[in-house]
């Protein structure tokens, strides 16, 4: 993981890219999942069945679709980390961007769908400590 810090500022610039990588991230992973799904759902009518006869080549397929996705996920969330941005939770499509104020390390907070970074909360606190960024986070300067 970097030790890079944002201002509010940079973090807010990133926002684009990183909301596309997010949704890609996200969408590969629904993918995944639907595969997961029907794999699930098969095998239960296989043993149900006590076997059965299967076209090999559809399912294939869709094990290479997953696989792609799979791969796909990790890349934009690989890019994500290269940036210094921690995902938090995919599920929400959740951001924190490491920040320093006045000495003290904390995380600006960016959920998927929000206009704009406009939460803060400690590094232990978490999403449920988020708290509106004050004037004091908004001219905070860059330390390293």
């Amino acid at each position: 993981m970097s030790d890079r810090t944002f201002t509010l500022d940079e973090a807010q610039a990133l926002l684009p890219v990183l909301e596309s990588l997010l949704r890609a991230a996200i969408q590969a992973k629904k993918l995944m999942d639907e595969v997961d799904a029907e794999m699930q759902a098969l095998h239960h009518r296989i043993f149900l069945n006590g076997g059965m006869f299967l076209e090999v080549l559809p399912l294939a397929r869709r094990k290479g679709e997953r696989t792609r996705a799979e791969q796909g996920a990790k890349d934009a969330l690989a890019e994500i980390d290269s940036m210094g941005v921690q995902v938090k939770d995919l599920g929400i499509g959740l951001l924190d961007f490491p920040c320093e104020v006045e000495g003290q390390k904390i995380l600006l907070c960016w959920k998927l769908g929000e206009k704009a970074i406009a939460y803060w909360h400690g590094v232990e606190d978490g999403f449920a400590g988020r708290k509106p960024i004050d004037a004091r986070i908004a001219r905070a300067k860059r330390v390293n």
